[in-house]
């Protein structure tokens, strides 16, 4: 009886925690992400299912852990409500050495392209460098 309990009890959290909504700036913010994003899959490039959003401000930059392939072409594109008048996206390796990458900045948006050399875990850093707190959504395109 104990047992069955915990087993309801932990499914239901585990479905109260995937029904969680979006809040509008973050469907807001994903809309700006992908209209950029959008335009890389005109040169063939895959956009990926997955996306990461939340809230951020200046000086408190979120860190993201992704793995990526060699071999491949990405991009990162991180889309903000209008309060972060400028945000910025930086990768690293899985040394936290900064990877050259091609920028592309706007205003609540930024976009960075690269093509690792080796295979493994690549840390994505996104982060509000003029404006105040808003939400985000990074996506990411590959081919």
């Amino acid at each position: 009886m104990k047992r069955l309990f915990l087993t309801l009890l932990c499914a239901s959290l585990t479905a109260t925690t995937a029904l969680c909504a979006a809040t509008d700036g973050e469907v807001a913010a994903r809309r700006t992400a992908l209209d950029i994003a959008g335009a890389f899959t005109n040169d063939g490039f895959k956009l990926r299912d997955g996306y990461w959003a939340g809230s951020f401000e200046p000086g408190k930059a979120k860190l993201l852990q992704v793995n990526l392939y060699a071999g491949n072409q990405y991009y990162f594109t991180l889309g903000a409500t209008p309060a972060a008048k400028k945000v910025r996206v930086t990768v690293y390796d899985e040394t936290g050495k900064p990877v050259a990458t091609e920028d592309y900045q706007d205003t609540s948006v930024a976009s960075v392209g690269f093509s690792p050399d080796n295979s493994g875990v690549f840390f994505v850093k996104v982060e509000v460098v003029d404006g105040a707190a808003s939400d985000y959504c990074l996506v990411y395109s590959y081919k």
